[in-house]
């Protein structure tokens, strides 16, 4: 069993941490390299609030077991406990600043628990926009747009040997063909070793990996083609993440599904001064297929 807590931060010649007051900088590295960092984005008191919304929003009555993990899709319609972030200056400035207007409509929403034991989570892209053909789920629907896909919060820091999340730097551009030694699969959503069969490659010797290490307060954000995955969480602690993402309230997504009652019900129950963020708001029906 590989030991992952051997793995060092990198050392680039570029930067890629940056603090909230340096948002054209990390800007022009996510445009670089397709991800960057922001630290201290959230005090310990929002933290705390989120650990414990992103338990009540996906294992509630904490039935996950050694090895499993869940996902919380449309992760905002949770509770009050996701709302917070909405309130919170530094991150909304945040948003304004990655969309490039105050016109923010409340795109996606999710929150990820993985359990001690859990396994790696494979390598891909967010983005579905590689065919133009009708969508065939959800995230052909909602992951076409150009806004950057990544704003995660490792709420309980984020390292390999925690399940933490990687990237492949460089992998945001649009020719982009697959790491050295390796080849996209057909939707070009993953990759795999040349010379074996099709499949999403979830190993960790892959040229241009970067190991992210975060604090549970960091902002990890990356851009919408960038390459991602995870280690397998080989610690005796949960790890938990969450989400929120933006799009430009002018740009409408007309989608073939009805939007659930639980999102139904957010929309009702959402503060009247936070109504502007979800104007156009889609929520989410993982189970459509078109």
């Amino acid at each position: 069993m590989e030991d992952y807590s051997q793995i060092t931060k990198p050392d680039f010649a570029y930067r890629y941490e940056f603090e909230l007051d340096e948002l054209n900088a990390m800007s022009s590295c996510l445009d670089a390299h397709g991800f960057a960092i922001i630290k201290d984005v959230l005090p310990p008191e929002i933290v705390e609030t989120l650990k414990q919304a992103v338990i009540d929003g996906t294992d509630p009555e904490g039935t996950l077991g050694p090895g499993e993990s869940q996902t919380r899709h449309a992760w905002i319609e949770s509770g009050p406990g996701a709302w917070e972030l909405l309130e919170y200056e530094p991150f909304m400035r945040i948003h304004r600043h990655l969309i490039g207007t105050d016109e923010l409509t409340v795109h996606r929403s999710a929150a990820i628990i993985r359990m001690p034991g859990s396994k790696p989570v494979g390598w891909h892209t967010d983005w579905c926009g590689f065919s133009d053909g009708p969508p065939k789920n959800t995230g052909e629907v909602l992951n076409r747009g150009l806004w950057p896909s990544g704003k995660w919060f490792y709420i309980t820091g984020s390292r390999p040997v925690h399940g933490g999340l990687c990237v492949i730097e460089d992998s945001h551009v649009e020719d982009w063909e697959g790491p050295e030694g390796f080849k996209l699969t057909a939707d070009r959503r993953s990759f795999y070793p040349e010379g074996k069969e099709e499949h999403r490659y979830n190993g960790f010797d892959i040229p241009g990996l970067v190991p992210l290490f975060t604090n549970p307060g960091d902002m990890i954000v990356f851009a919408h083609r960038t390459y991602h995955g995870a280690f397998p969480n080989r610690l005796d602690e949960v790890r938990l993440s969450c989400a929120i993402g933006f799009r430009d309230r002018n740009h409408q997504i007309d989608i073939p599904w009805e939007i659930p009652e639980v999102g139904k019900q957010f929309l009702d129950a959402l503060p009247d001064h936070l109504k502007k963020y979800t104007d156009g708001y889609t929520s989410i029906d993982t189970s459509w297929r078109g």
